[in-house]
């Protein structure tokens, strides 16, 4: 096995995780199997509209909603699709460190550039137990590792200090998606992390105030829909022209709370159908968003374009 050691000494093995990686929807058909020729469509939309990479089989894909075969089947089927066209980085995350350990050892590195692993769901570990967890997998992964921290769905906290301490302690984790909804968290974290360690958002609708603290970009689910608006925007931020990027965020406004109503990918699965790109279906237990939701997105979706 090919054991990862430090991103910024091996070239070959470094990711730009600067700008908007979007966090790819899995397209189903009627009959709930994975659209695969919509997911095609969805991949190009996303590489010609300036997307800077993609994450394969996260929250917004209902990877738990998967078979082992069909994570497969998709992980190989954007790697063959994408050819290198934009970095790729792709789910590895559960609430068993042994088969999180295992599951990035097999991960390709000729075919991924990182893995994105959330913090441990429903059994609920102290700081010491998520720390030995990413310790675990940095020491397995063959790619650079980034954290992921949305206690919203976890049910815990990845702290400042844990996070700050895992970075210092393995060159191979080398940013955090942070969705805690928490500013304060985040910015001590950009206050007093390494230059080599990114703070990415992990939230469409706080992207750019975290960019203005240093945050680096986003992993989006609106980008799903809108990637060249919203990557303008990331870039914009990052390039410092505040009040051409602040445009961009305010005419998104009220889709970011619309998409997450009935919950994620819900929201932005229906914006992508009323935008003639999928079905409009989930895997139980995620359901359709409901039509008054639906009207509402359709109306904001009316007043873009």
């Amino acid at each position: 096995m090919n054991i990862y050691t430090d991103p910024f000494t091996d070239t070959m093995s470094h990711i730009n995780l600067r700008g908007m990686g979007v966090a790819l929807i899995t397209p189903f058909k009627k009959d709930k199997s994975v659209d695969y020729q919509a997911l095609a469509r969805l991949l190009d939309y996303q590489i010609k509209n300036g997307v800077d990479y993609l994450v394969v089989l996260g929250t917004t894909a209902e990877t738990p909603a998967l078979s082992p075969e069909e994570r497969r089947d998709i992980k190989q089927f954007v790697a063959d699709h994408v050819g290198g066209r934009v970095p790729l980085v792709v789910g590895c995350g559960g609430n068993c460190t042994a088969d999180v350990v295992k599951e990035a050892e097999r991960v390709d590195s000729s075919q991924f550039d990182a893995i994105l692993s959330v913090v441990p769901y429903y059994n609920k570990p102290s700081q010491e137990g998520i720390y030995q967890h990413y310790s675990a997998i940095a020491k397995a992964s063959p790619v650079p590792v980034i954290l992921y921290n949305v206690p919203g769905r976890t049910g815990v906290n990845m702290t400042a200090d844990t996070t700050l301490r895992l970075a210092a302690d393995h060159p191979g984790i080398v940013a955090i998606k942070e969705a805690s909804g928490n500013i304060n968290q985040m910015d001590d974290i950009i206050k007093h992390k390494s230059d080599s360690f990114s703070v990415i958002s992990g939230d469409d609708g706080i992207t750019f105030p975290l960019i203005t603290l240093g945050a680096v970009g986003v992993i989006s689910v609106i980008g799903n829909a809108f990637p060249k608006e919203f990557a303008k925007m990331t870039r914009l931020a990052l390039e410092g022209d505040f009040d051409a990027a602040r445009m961009i965020h305010h005419r998104f406004t009220d889709l970011f709370s619309l998409l997450f109503v009935d919950g994620n990918p819900a929201g932005v699965k229906c914006l992508l159908h009323a935008m003639g790109f999928i079905e409009n279906e989930l895997r139980l237990p995620l359901v359709p968003t409901r039509i008054t939701t639906y009207e509402k997105i359709r109306k904001v979706l009316d007043s873009l374009n």
